[in-house]
């Protein structure tokens, strides 16, 4: 029951991250997850990034629950995944009372144009930690580089890139005479 409730409260520690939505927690789930609590590797974590892009729902809950789960079963999927949800859930209701009556304010406006920079600036951050962890040889910067010009030139969903990255890995792993 302890780990269930520490989990509950790093996973709401994160959740209170909430401006920027999934990728602005990226890091702070890195951070907390495996530096922090070592419930997961760096590879796990980036793994899980994956999966909770590919399957419905938010990529911070997604994470949450796989976390939580390899955990501590079905219980710790279920603490982590309320933990990061519960700040989202007070902040938005608490926001959604009063939003409308201040948006038109110019220096509420100017603060979220503040905090919308601030969130690109922990998503690039996120990106950047991720990257040094997974283009860790040619093979695996060529399918960086694939996968990035495709996000960038079309509108295929995430899903078909993770779908190309694994392919990719496949093969060029295995051309290489390495395991994938």
């Amino acid at each position: 029951m302890k780990l269930l409730l520490r989990m509950f409260l790093v996973f709401a520690k994160v959740g209170v991250m909430t401006f920027g939505g999934g990728y602005a927690m990226l890091p702070i789930l890195q951070r907390e997850v495996v530096e922090k609590q070592k419930w997961a590797s760096e590879e796990e974590l980036m793994d899980f990034f994956a999966i909770g892009q590919c399957t419905p729902g938010i990529i911070a809950v997604n994470t949450a629950t796989f976390i939580g789960q390899k955990n501590k079963g079905i219980l710790g999927g279920i603490f982590a995944t309320l933990g990061l949800v519960f700040p989202s859930l007070v902040i938005i209701s608490l926001l959604a009372g009063v939003i409308e009556a201040f948006s038109h304010i110019v220096w509420v406006q100017h603060a979220f144009g503040g905090i919308r920079i601030c969130v690109c600036v922990l998503i690039l951050n996120a990106v950047i930690k991720l990257f040094k962890k997974a283009a860790i040889d040619l093979p695996s910067t060529l399918i960086f580089i694939v996968v990035a010009l495709a996000a960038f030139l079309t509108d295929l969903s995430p899903v078909i890139f993770v779908v190309i990255a694994a392919v990719l890995g496949i093969v060029i792993k295995n051309a290489g005479g390495k395991k994938a």
